[in-house]
Order: C-alpha cells, then sequence, then structure tokens
C-alpha cells in the first residue's frame, strides 16, 4: 500500500506575507525531485490559480462547487506544473453558504480523501483570514506551514494563529500541528529584519525553518508569466531559497 499523499496547509491571517508564492514554489521545489503535488487553491482572490496561468473569471467549476455542491475535486482540478484545484471568485460566498451545513469544517478534508491516493502530497493555500476556508484546511491538514514577514505586526499574527489552531485540535483535528514558521519578505539590509528573526527563533526555537525567503522582484515576475519562480528563474536565488525549503521539509523538521 502506497501511503495517503501528506497534507499541508499554508496559513497566515495577515495578508501579503507570500503564503501563495511559498506554496506555489514549494511545490513546484517538490515536483522537481519527482514528488506529485496537488496544490488546492482555498483563497477568494485565486492567485495561485493565475500563478499557473490559469483565468479563474473563465472557470465553469471551482473549489466553491467542490465545498458547497460536493461535486468531485476531480472536476477542478487542472494540470500545469503542479496539478492545481482552482479557485474563483465564487469561493467569497462559500463561508455563507457553507454556514448551515453539518459538518462544515470538514467539507475539504471530505472531498481531498478520494485523491489522496493519487498524490505523495496535498499543499492548500488559504485566505488571509481565520474563517471557515481557513478552519477547512486546518482540519484537513496534519502540518501546517505559517509564512511570516519579518515584521512586528505580522509577527503578532502568530498568537492568534495559534488560539486557533488549539480550537482546531480540541474539536476538529487533534494530529494538526506547525511543521515550520518560514520568514518570508526577508530585507537583509535592514536591523528591523534581522530584529524580527531573532524574536521568531527566541519564541519559537528550532520550529523556524533555517531557509530564509528574501524579497526579490522575480515573486513579482514570475506570476504575470503564469509560472513558479523556478521555472521563471530556475538559476536564481529565489528559486534556490525554495529548493534549500523543500530540502528542510522533506527532512521532516530535523534542522
Amino acid at each position: 500500500m502506497t501511503p495517503k499523499a501528506k497534507v499541508i496547509a499554508f496559513t497566515n491571517q495577515k495578508g501579503g506575507v507570500a503564503k501563495t508564492t511559498t506554496t506555489l514554489n514549494l511545490a513546484a521545489a517538490f515536483a522537481e525531485r519527482g514528488h506529485r503535488v496537488l496544490c488546492v487553491d482555498l483563497d477568494p482572490q485565486a492567485n495561485l490559480t493565475m500563478s499557473q496561468g490559469i483565468d479563474p473569471d473563465s472557470l465553469e467549476v471551482s473549489m466553491y462547487d467542490v465545498l458547497v455542491h460536493r461535486l468531485s475535486i476531480r472536476e477542478v482540478i487542472r494540470k500545469r506544473e503542479v496539478d492545481v484545484a482552482c479557485a474563483s471568485i465564487d469561493l467569497a460566498g462559500a463561508e455563507i453558504a457553507m454556514s448551515a451545513m453539518i459538518g462544515r469544517e470538514r467539507a475539504l478534508k471530505k472531498a481531498i480523501e478520494p485523491v489522496r491516493d493519487d498524490y505523495d502530497f496535498i499543499f492548500i493555500d488559504t485566505p488571509p483570514s481565520l474563517g471557515l476556508l481557513t478552519i477547512n484546511a486546518l482540519t484537513a491538514a496534519q502540518k501546517v506551514i505559517v509564512p511570516v514577514q519579518c515584521e512586528y505586526l505580522s509577527m503578532r499574527g502568530l498568537i492568534q494563529l495559534q488560539n486557533t489552531l488549539a480550537m482546531v485540535r480540541d474539536e476538529l483535528n487533534p494530529d494538526v500541528e506547525i511543521e515550520g514558521i518560514l520568514p518570508t519578505l526577508v530585507d537583509r539590509r535592514t536591523v528591523h529584519a534581522k530584529e524580527a528573526i531573532e524574536i521568531l527563533e527566541e519564541n519559537f526555537g528550532d520550529r523556524v525553518f533555517a531557509s530564509r525567503i528574501n524579497k526579490t522582484i522575480r515573486f513579482a515576475e514570475a506570476p504575470v508569466k503564469g509560472m513558479s519562480v523556478l521555472k521563471y528563474d530556475p538559476n536564481g536565488k529565489a528559486a534556490y531559497a525554495y529548493r534549500r525549503l523543500a530540502e528542510e521539509v522533506l527532512a521532516n523538521g530535523k534542522r
């Protein structure tokens, strides 16, 4: 029996912390190594979907239909660099549409179960909030990777996330845990970034990944071309950083 896919949610309720960038590029780094990866786009902004050159407005069905109408997830998967279960703006209405559903927090977990044998990893990109879509991701996941921008306000959000995770563990998914905290958008020229990483390491110790994702224009350019940074600039520093992160995650936290 091949083991079922490991499910990893990428979450931080603060927007603009390179969550989608990390989901896609880590998936691309895993795919480079021969792993079968599915990325599930749970964000109504559909940035992950667009980052693979798919126009969300052209989709007949999306993750909204999977969660709300119980459509098979296979119907919304597109094959690109990695497989993407696509999002559309409809997802913005999913939380209201799901609010009366029984077992609404487990809708995603049920949806991905039939395809877990088809993949080695399932990555879930979440919206920048701790609402029902993110709760669905945390209920479906075994591990959580938290991209954190190296600044004070972004780090404060970690406390709220930990509270939400504790609640999910108590009520819905006792096994979910933080795989690691990833410093992103690091500007090495500033003292602030250095201090922020020190604070992170003081508070979270070896749960902070050794990898650092530095600020670079490549992250803005690649999605416009509908591809990961690894494909867009394969020999650049950004691609290297995500390959290094892939090694860390695959080593199961042995830092």
